[in-house]
């Protein structure tokens, strides 16, 4: 039994050094996948979240929702469209995915938080249009299809927004007074007009807005991959491009590295792609050496 509780007290003294360094620090992490659906993994991305700003790490979360979005459309009887992987988003559509969005999983997600929080520390849900948090307009089709290598298509993709500022008084605002801001990412256009934005780049936005330490992906992937299939540790903006380029890099996970290297690029200090089907996995990445996924840096030590 001593052995046993020596043994927990040396894995406490072991993540000492990156409490220390991360103390004050921002972290944005990107909820989605497994770890929203699995009852086990919803609870450890809770407490892990908690954990973290109770050592003084400060942490927004902004989640997704596709797959409560589309069986929410299905029981209303509208019909999902996809266009190149965007979700093509009328009015109608619209309207369900604020609801779901902004109300039920993002409600969910706060009451989850606030399930196992103290005194002081609570979530606080968030859409982009509260406090014009996310001024959007509507997305450079041509732009982003071509970005990462897909023919532009044709048809209108509807209201399928980008993020064009992000109201970092407000965020700051609740950091400092021990909220843990939890986003839905829709976005607000100047005309009042609410945009359905990709999670991963809201995420993105709001780590380079923030000029986040960190910015996590929980993803349902080990992390990314090399042509072998084996999984990369540790990633340089410059090897990140290389593999793009070679086609290693493909399909879902160009659009969420591109955000990734773009937040690099303006200041955040690492990117994070985790394995989020394993429990506590926000710990393991921040406080091992090791970690479970991929870290991306600006340039890679060679030691």
């Amino acid at each position: 039994m001593i052995e046993e509780l020596i043994q927990k007290a040396k894995i406490l003294q072991s993540a000492l050094p990156y409490i220390r360094k991360f103390y004050g620090k921002t972290f944005v992490v990107k909820y989605g996948g497994s770890a929203m659906l699995e009852e086990s993994l919803r609870e450890s991305f809770a407490k892990d979240v908690l954990l973290l700003r109770y050592t003084g790490i400060k942490v927004v979360v902004v989640h997704g929702g596709g797959p409560q979005i589309s069986a929410a459309l299905e029981k209303f009887g509208i019909k999902s469209t996809f266009v190149g992987g965007l979700r093509k988003t009328d009015q109608e559509t619209m309207h369900v995915v604020e609801m779901v969005l902004s109300g039920d999983i993002n409600k969910d997600i706060v009451a989850l938080i606030n399930k196992h929080s103290g005194e002081q520390i609570y979530a606080v849900g968030l859409s982009g249009r509260d406090g014009n948090l996310i001024r959007a307009k509507k997305l450079n089709k041509e732009e982003y299809f071509r970005e990462i290598g897909l023919e532009v298509p044709r048809e209108d993709i509807g209201f399928v927004g980008e993020v064009l500022s992000v109201n970092t008084h407000l965020l700051q605002a609740l950091m400092d007074n021990g909220y843990i801001p939890v986003i839905a990412p829709v976005g607000v256009g100047e005309d009042g007009q609410a945009y359905n934005i990709n999670a991963d780049i809201v995420a993105s936005e709001v780590a380079r807005y923030t000029k986040a330490e960190k910015l996590l992906f929980l993803t349902d992937t080990e992390g990314i991959k090399d042509k072998d299939g084996k999984t990369i540790s540790s990633l340089s903006r410059e090897e990140a491009y290389r593999l793009i380029s070679e086609g290693t890099i493909k399909g879902g996970m160009i659009p969420k590295v591109k955000s990734a290297l773009r937040a690099l690029q303006e200041g955040v200090g690492k990117v994070h792609i985790v394995d989020g089907r394993i429990p506590h996995s926000i710990l393991l990445e921040i406080f091992t050496e090791e970690g479970v996924g991929t870290e991306i840096v600006n340039q890679r030590s060679m030691d």
